[in-house]
């Protein structure tokens, strides 16, 4: 789609555009604000069970553990 500089319409062309806009908006699906939380929230405690931020990593999963301590190497290095 290329893109328009809306300096260079003119006002008649800027309202041709707020109105096929605002045909386009008037057929969307509006939905409370409360239903989509409730839809949120559920679909949230849908997958809670498989979520890695409420359950935690595995220890045996988990990349990021500390293989082991450097303490002979650190104490050569810092004295």
């Amino acid at each position: 789609m290329p893109v328009i500089n809306v300096d260079d319409l003119t006002d008649k062309d800027k309202a041709v555009m707020e109105v096929n806009q605002l045909k386009i908006e008037i057929k969307l699906e509006r939905w409370l604000t409360s239903k989509c939380c409730e839809e949120i929230k559920e679909y949230i405690q849908a997958g809670v069970e498989e979520d890695t931020l409420v359950k935690g990593i595995s220890e045996e999963k988990n990349p990021f553990k500390e293989k082991g301590t450097l303490c002979g190497a650190r104490g050569a290095f810092w004295g």
